[in-house]
């Protein structure tokens, strides 16, 4: 099978990296220097989990790409997913599918609405990854744990779910095969949510969030909230949401930060708000007060 991965970032680098690495055929959308750098050395991976490498892969921009892809990875960040439609609706055979990787809830749907010909699974990812410079990307830690699988009435073909993981797992990826995909997204977005607002609202690495004190209880105020929400969205958790939350965040890197905190500190578009603002309009919906997310908002309005 053929991967392709829209978007090297953290997420898709390492994806493209791990796959690459165990001989999978991976062709890399990347764009600037960081393309350029991965065209001219190959893209380089230091990992927690596979020490470091020099990866020759395939990379082109996306107006560059002209085959046909089995899988379609979308790492894109949330504001950038209409950028791709077209990308997807050329890069697809009958039988292709695509696995959004996104922290934002709700991008399946979102984006087979936009491309109704192909068929679009949901999925997302827990993992510490980011661009440490052009052409590199940096896995932290020994999590890189990949969730996907097909929303109710999504037809795949038989097989190919199961031989995706297969390839993924032989690659030293984590996999999960949902049974409920959006039960498992919803609890994805939950977490870096909290992580990510958390993180940027004190301007501080995952450690101080580990620690007892303010920072902490914040981090336990906006899941909390967000487990109210996803009671309300029927969302049959399988253990209780906080406490999850609190598990996977002290198993971080204490050094670590979320991409939309390192968008934020170098001042560039950021995901704020699919990961804040979605959330207090979702809940508001609703009908559920969510004090701690609307008092950190108040960081983050553009005046």
């Amino acid at each position: 099978m053929n991967y392709l991965i829209a978007g090297t970032g953290g997420v898709g680098g390492s994806i493209a990296a791990f796959l690459a690495l165990a001989g999978k055929d991976v062709t890399c959308i990347a764009r600037g220097a960081h393309l350029e750098a991965i065209r001219k050395d190959g893209l380089k991976l230091k990992s927690g989990l596979k020490g470091e490498h020099i990866i020759p892969v395939k990379a082109c921009t996306a107006e560059e790409y002209t085959g046909k892809a089995d899988v379609i990875f979308v790492c894109v960040k949330g504001y950038s997913v209409d950028s791709i439609t077209e990308l997807i609706k050329r890069a697809s055979h009958k039988q292709t599918i695509v696995i959004p990787i996104l922290n934002v809830y709700g991008t399946g749907p979102r984006i087979q609405r936009l491309v109704p010909s192909v068929t679009v699974l949901d999925g997302c990812i827990y993992i510490v990854g980011f661009v440490s410079a052009p052409g590199e990307i940096t896995q932290m830690g020994t999590i890189f744990r990949l969730v996907y699988g097909a929303h109710k009435g999504t037809d795949v073909t038989p097989g190919l779910l199961e031989a995706v993981r297969d390839d993924l797992v032989e690659s030293g990826i984590k996999v999960d095969l949902s049974p409920d995909i959006q039960r498992d997204t919803f609890i994805k977005w939950s977490f870096i949510s909290a992580m990510a607002v958390t993180g940027a609202y004190y301007d501080v690495p995952m450690g101080e969030v580990q620690k007892p004190g303010k920072v902490r209880d914040t981090f336990i105020g906006l899941s909390t909230e967000s487990a109210a929400l996803g009671k309300k969205l029927s969302i049959e958790f399988p253990e209780d949401p906080v406490a999850y939350n609190l598990k996977v965040m002290d198993k971080l890197d204490p050094q670590s930060t979320a991409s939309m905190q390192k968008d934020m500190e170098k001042g560039h578009q950021s995901e704020v708000q699919g990961l804040l603002f979605d959330m207090i309009t979702a809940a508001e919906e609703q009908g559920i007060d969510v004090p701690t997310y609307r008092e950190v908002a108040k960081k983050f309005v553009k005046h």
